[in-house]
């Protein structure tokens, strides 16, 4: 597989188009009658569409479950509640902890990372109003992770996992300073990285991950013969990365590598942005199955604005691209009424849950959008 490498010189970087299969990555045509303008809205602006996508969702579906799509879900209200004050969020949040009691899906010896994604949740809600029994079953959870099985690191096999399951270690490590979470989060992170299947999900030669083993190469490919490199894959360990980050301090050990693993994945992403801001559900491959996507593109849109307002990246090559995938979801995505489209389903691969349109929603895809929009937020005047 040819692919061209990253070069990485001071904050900023410079990528070439990633290559696959000796094709390089094509950006996707355009849905809406105009590209979307690189300039970023005003926060007024932003927060108005925030508040009327995440309005529209609690009006028409009831508070689920604690597993990880809703989870993902009130992780971005909790994240719009800090942007805005309004208190009809933190209640709505609130509410739904407490009707699961704060626990958590599986019980607390689980290991599926899917599980612990609402303890992101439980502890913004603990930071808004401390209460140890908020956060009693997820550290009992966390803890079991230490201690049963302490050389067992093989749990994160798939991508998506860096999302759900980096970030409670990371905010419990700084809540108890204690060093063993973040000790156990890198080794958890390095399996995953770079052992899972043999040569690790991160391709170091394009910064982009594989979903899981079945996509490394010499696996599943595309109808057309490219490797399958999903987008809401690598969007799930964009997430995964900022939340984590934003937890840490500065001087952990482990927060270079993190930091320079989150700026070559905005890198490789800004070449393949389509021309609409969106990028295609198969990174590697935009004819399989092209069109926009929102979910993928939410949480780009979350990790380059993060890395751009964090230093990362280039302020000034890196926000046009962060701002023309928020305008170009607004325009194509957000029906008037609030309603968030072309969101794909619950899947593991470009396949999954096709066809996506423009009433496909999900609420882990509404709670990216909101995570999206307030991390932009931050950065508008």
């Amino acid at each position: 597989m040819d692919r061209r490498r990253l070069l990485l010189s001071g904050a900023a970087l410079a990528v070439a188009v990633p290559v696959f299969g000796g094709l390089p990555g094509v950006r996707g045509s355009a849905s809406a009658a105009e590209p979307p303008s690189d300039r970023l809205p005003s926060r007024a602006e932003i927060t108005h569409v925030l508040r009327r996508v995440a309005d529209h969702w609690i009006s028409s579906n009831g508070s689920g479950d604690n597993g990880w799509a809703r989870a993902t879900f009130y992780s971005g209200l909790m994240a719009l509640h800090r942007l805005t004050g309004e208190g009809r969020y933190l209640d709505y949040a609130r509410d739904w902890a407490e009707q699961h009691s704060y626990g958590i899906s599986g019980g607390t010896t689980t290991r599926n990372a899917d599980n612990h994604t609402a303890i992101q949740v439980y502890l913004d809600l603990y930071e808004v109003e401390p209460d140890e029994q908020k956060i009693a079953a997820a550290e009992e959870t966390l803890r079991h992770m230490l201690t049963d099985q302490p050389d067992k690191n093989d749990d994160w096999w798939w991508d998506d996992a860096l999302h759900m399951g980096m970030p409670p270690f990371a905010r419990f490590g700084r809540l108890r300073e204690d060093t063993a979470f973040w000790d156990k989060l890198h080794r958890l992170y390095d399996h995953t990285k770079n052992a899972q299947g043999g040569p690790g999900l991160y391709d170091p030669a394009t910064g982009l991950w594989y979903r899981d083993d079945n996509f490394l190469p010499g696996g599943i490919q595309s109808p057309n013969g490219k490797p399958v490199v999903w987008s809401r894959g690598n969007g799930w360990v964009a997430g995964g990365h900022v939340k984590t980050l934003k937890a840490l301090p500065a001087d952990a050990d482990q927060v270079p590598e993190y930091r320079d693993t989150l700026a070559r994945l905005v890198a490789a992403l800004a070449p393949i942005q389509r021309e609409d801001g969106f990028w295609n559900v198969n990174l590697a491959d935009p004819d399989h199955f092209p069109g926009p996507e929102t979910s993928g593109t939410s949480f780009f849109t979350y990790g380059t604005a993060y890395a751009v307002g964090s230093g990362l990246v280039d302020r000034d090559t890196y926000l046009p691209v962060a701002a023309r995938a928020w305008n170009g979801m607004v325009a194509t995505a957000v029906h008037a009424d609030g309603f968030l489209g072309y969101v794909q389903g619950v899947g593991d691969r470009p396949d999954s849950s096709q066809p996506v349109t423009y009433d496909s929603t999900k609420d882990f895809g509404v709670g990216g959008f909101l995570l999206a929009g307030t991390e932009l937020a931050g950065l508008a005047s």
